[in-house]
């Protein structure tokens, strides 16, 4: 388990909700960002402050009493709607009702990553958001809850990809100071793009990180994903997908190894998610790359 992993379970020890999460990121690899979805009955739980900055995401309509770093409001939560708490910050609340909700915690490194790379270069900090309605927050803890739901084991690259974007996107709607990012437009430099891609097929049967990438080219996770996809046409994650299910082609054709021995040594958590992964892509089965191969 990692160390943010071991912050979660923590995290949701001390809160002691009455019922267990129904999902959560401890048993992935995640570096950066730790998740939780749960269901809760009405119930209340003292202020505590986490070490992590952290959003809360409601999924059903909720009332609630909240208090932020000394204030309180009462709240009615829609589907959608969030809430913002910066780390070490104290933070309670009260509902009244069945809640929905999707918590997400994020590395404070992410921001001091993200503030390194704006034109301005000055501190800022994130400030409480009470009951706000942010679609791209929603839908970005959408499409995590669905990772972990689909496909937890081969989820790193895609979930820290997604939380070095919330950090940027935190910074600039509920920072203390807009912050301004530089403008890259020529994608990687060849030379480092190569280095990249060439450490992306020797480790393909490995869960790869966002931060281990963005290191090689030495860049930040924000602007390594953004000029990745400008020099390639692909986020880190579509792009390591792609090698996989090219790997798993070529060994199906050329190997004697059988699918789900394929699917381990490409990387796939397991033979279903090569079998969806190449269906999508080549519009095949692997069954059917296999008749070939007798053929």
């Amino acid at each position: 388990m990692s160390h943010d992993a071991n912050h979660m379970a923590a995290f949701a020890q001390e809160l002691c909700v009455p019922l267990p999460p129904i999902l959560t990121s401890h048993t992935t690899q995640w570096q950066t960002i730790v998740m939780g979805y749960m269901h809760q009955p009405a119930y209340a739980f003292p202020e505590v402050c986490l070490p992590w900055h952290g959003i809360g995401i409601f999924t059903n309509a909720a009332p609630t009493e909240r208090t932020i770093d000394g204030t309180t409001k009462n709240d009615s939560f829609n589907p959608g709607d969030i809430v913002v708490v910066p780390a070490n910050v104290g933070h309670g609340v009260r509902w009244t009702d069945t809640v929905e909700m999707l918590l997400i915690g994020l590395n404070p490194s992410l921001f001091h990553d993200a503030i390194d790379d704006a034109t301005s270069r000055y501190q800022t900090t994130l400030v409480p958001h009470f009951a706000t309605p942010d679609p791209l927050v929603y839908q970005l803890g959408l499409r995590l809850k669905a990772v972990l739901e689909h496909d937890p084991t081969g989820s790193r690259l895609y979930a820290e990809t997604t939380a070095a974007m919330l950090a940027v996107h935190l910074l600039q709607q509920y920072g203390q100071r807009t912050l301004e990012f530089k403008d890259y437009t020529d994608g990687l430099p060849q030379s480092v793009l190569h280095q990249v891609t060439d450490y992306i097929h020797a480790h393909l049967d490995q869960a790869l990180g966002l931060a281990d990438l963005a290191t090689i080219a030495n860049l930040s996770p924000h602007y390594f994903t953004r000029l990745f996809k400008q020099s390639t046409g692909f986020t880190p994650h579509q792009f390591v997908i792609r090698c996989r299910v090219e790997r798993a082609k070529k060994l199906l054709l050329n190997s004697k190894s059988s699918i789900a021995e394929v699917a381990h040594q490409v990387g796939f958590a397991n033979q279903a998610h090569l079998n969806v992964q190449i269906k999508r892509l080549l519009g095949v089965t692997p069954k059917m790359i296999l008749k070939q191969r007798k053929n």
